[in-house]
């Protein structure tokens, strides 16, 4: 898809993309669920804190989809930057601890009691339980372990919603 297209997307239909950042979250998270149910990977703190953002990612992409207003739009690329920004943090933070290991292994286990408090942790026990390492590296698909290709998407949804900003930013003008 060329940068033309897509800006014209997003002047025409920014609704569809909101709704498609919402849909791609959805499968993302249903390919985590498959990968900790069916291939027997144990996620790590900080792959459930991805979750995390990426379930509030996906609430927010869609619950904006659904609103037809300018400001709402706004509003909500906004809250998507902001999600994706700190998704795409944990990612690149957990993709670095796999490429330098640090000598004392330590993934959280403090900010991940804290998750555990968290009341939509008792909600959704399968989508958030877990207790992997972080360095670890179970899986990879193209050379890219499960942390750098969540970096990739979080990247992707960080730069769409930029893009939404400075097109919807460009239409109220």
């Amino acid at each position: 898809m060329t940068f033309r297209v897509l800006t014209g997307l997003i002047d025409k239909q920014p609704r569809l993309v909101f709704l498609l950042i919402s849909a791609s979250c959805v499968a993302l998270l249903a390919f985590g669920i498959y990968l900790q149910q069916v291939v027997g990977l144990v996620p790590c703190p900080m792959c459930i804190v991805q979750r995390y953002a990426l379930v509030l990612v996906a609430l927010i992409a869609g619950l904006t989809g659904a609103g037809s207003r300018k400001g709402l739009h706004l509003g909500g690329s906004v809250l998507l930057l902001i999600t994706a920004g700190f998704g795409g943090f944990v990612a690149a933070r957990q993709s670095w601890l796999q490429w330098y290991p640090p000598e004392v292994a330590s993934c959280g286990r403090d900010f991940y009691g804290m998750i555990e408090t968290f009341p939509l942790q008792r909600a959704l026990p399968m989508i958030f339980k877990g207790g992997g390492d972080c360095i670890k590296v179970d899986w990879t698909f193209l050379g890219g372990s499960i942390a750098n290709w969540s970096f990739v998407c979080f990247s992707g949804i960080t730069i769409l919603a930029c893009l939404l900003i400075w097109r919807i930013s460009q239409a109220r003008s």
